[in-house]
């Protein structure tokens, strides 16, 4: 992954960062920090990004996960156009303590919403087989691609 200063194509995302959630100060901190920032080049659809947001939610309530402007983000994302295309991105703080999703509009002019997740065990009634930055990397990067398909399908 490169950093955002490696790739001057990328759009400013700490001065993007203004407090649209409750993420937004820790995603600017990790990147002022030497996180990695990586942003994806396929374009979901709303109804697919707010469906893997609305699972990492209830996934990270249920097994006890300390999240960031994840419920914020939902509901942003929930007031958007169902067929709106979307971009995505990711922030991994130089630590690998915490993974922050960004979330664009197509044009990637708009961050619309920030949310994080903390690498960190379970509390309760889960099985952590990787830690969790990793697994939700794998898993967003997948369904990502997967809306690519649909996307190309269409």
């Amino acid at each position: 992954m490169a950093t955002e200063d490696e790739n001057p194509s990328q759009p400013d995302i700490t001065a993007m960062l203004k407090g649209q959630t409750s993420a937004s100060k820790a995603a600017r901190d990790a990147i002022a920090a030497g996180g990695e920032v990586a942003l994806y080049d396929g374009q979901p659809p709303q109804w697919m990004v707010l469906g893997i947001a609305a699972t990492r939610l209830r996934r990270s309530l249920k097994i006890g996960l300390t999240t960031l402007g994840l419920d914020e983000t939902v509901e942003i994302l929930r007031a958007r156009h169902r067929d709106e295309q979307l971009r995505t991105g990711n922030i991994v703080a130089a630590d690998r303590s915490w993974l922050f999703t960004l979330y664009f509009d197509a044009t990637e002019t708009e961050l619309m919403a920030c949310s994080g997740v903390k690498n960190e065990r379970p509390s309760r009634g889960g099985r952590s087989e990787a830690p969790a930055v990793e697994a939700a990397t794998r898993v967003h990067r997948r369904r990502c691609e997967a809306g690519n398909a649909l996307q190309d399908r269409q």
